[in-house]
């Protein structure tokens, strides 16, 4: 763990030093909570910062498991600050609340709160090397994209840019694919869901494909993970579910690289969803947000900011609920046909596709 607690490091990283505090106390009384680091990015004082990943619930291999993910772009605090939130009211949960002790007993939970501290440490969008971790994976957009948002090799003092060509992937993005394949590959159910921020007026769940404006494979599980969303809260109306391609393609995207390798040497549904919320909203209700480059991407209001924490709890927790009873929704061979082509006629403007 972080042993420099300098003053320097904590007024650039808040979230760093309220994770470590939410470590230190879970060890103090005895929570069943394993954190291990997964790498330590260096900034360019030569500081090295930890990316913490922390499990909890069953280690058995034939549970499904759900992780949360967040801080991917360090200049996009508010989805860290959200997990960290999150983390300290479940740990708090789990000392009373005998249901939420049972259903951890059927699902294995994986957070990796800040995948690029040093961003954070620089309040930038890319990590120390330049490299957006976004647009870093060995994917090419098929159905190309916006010039140098999509994804460009040009030069790192330029935004979007994907790291040299045939360079591996960012360490960073090395470490959480590790943990993809260690503790999410090979279940019969594992979703993730990466918050970010930054993105339109309304929040909105991403899912394959960000290269192409093909439908996935598994595009009638994305279906059915809406429609019992949308069933089980009809009044909590604030997110637009659809491929991430509808919005516009990239090159790189982390997600379509692991989504594509499940597919490819697994048998089970690995799905992986993106939390994109809508930071213009705040920006529309405060205009002075745009004044500083911080206000673009996160609510500077304390009153907003608490809302915002609030907000995506029902989210989370219905996701902790569907997979620990992914057994009595799981479609079918028929059944997830059936969602696969009412998805294509929604989404992609089709009735059929073979």
């Amino acid at each position: 763990m972080y042993r420099d607690r300098n003053t320097e490091l904590f007024k650039r990283i808040p979230e760093l030093a309220e994770l470590e505090t939410i470590i230190k106390e879970a060890r103090e009384t005895g929570c069943p909570i394993e954190v291990t680091t997964l790498a330590e990015p260096v900034t360019r004082q030569r500081i090295a910062l930890p990316v913490y990943c922390l499990t909890m619930g069953s280690q058995q291999a034939d549970v499904p498991a759900l992780g949360f993910i967040a801080g991917v772009h360090g200049i996009e605090r508010i989805g860290t600050q959200i997990l960290i939130a999150y983390i300290r009211t479940l740990l708090k949960t789990l000392q009373w609340d005998s249901n939420i002790q049972a259903l951890l007993q059927h699902i294995q939970l994986v957070f990796i709160p800040i995948v690029n501290p040093v961003g954070m440490w620089q309040n930038s969008r890319c990590n120390g090397q330049g490299v957006d971790l976004m647009r870093n994976a060995p994917v090419e957009a098929v159905d190309g994209g916006s010039f140098l948002v999509a994804g460009h090799r040009i030069t790192r003092y330029l935004p979007w840019y994907r790291g040299g060509l045939r360079q591996p992937m960012e360490p960073e993005n090395q470490a959480v694919i590790k943990i993809i394949k260690q503790q999410f590959y090979g279940r019969p159910l594992s979703i993730i869901l990466d918050c970010h921020s930054g993105f339109g007026l309304k929040d909105r769940i991403w899912f394959p494909y960000a290269r192409s404006r093909e439908p996935a494979s598994r595009l009638g599980y994305f279906f059915q993970l809406r429609e019992l969303f949308i069933q089980t809260y009809p009044n909590h109306n604030y997110y637009e579910f659809e491929p991430q391609s509808l919005q516009y393609c990239t090159h790189g995207d982390l997600w379509d690289y692991a989504y594509d390798m499940a597919e490819r040497d697994y048998k089970q549904p690995f799905l992986p969803l993106t939390l994109e919320m809508g930071s213009w909203s705040w920006v529309k209700k405060n205009p002075r947000q745009l004044l500083r480059y911080h206000g673009i991407f996160n609510p500077v209001l304390p009153h907003r900011q608490q809302r915002v924490l609030r907000r995506h709890l029902i989210l989370f927790d219905f996701l902790m609920k569907l997979c620990s009873s992914y057994q009595q929704w799981q479609p079918d061979t028929e059944t997830e046909q059936n969602y696969y082509q009412r998805a294509v006629a929604k989404w992609y403007g089709q009735k059929d596709i073979t």
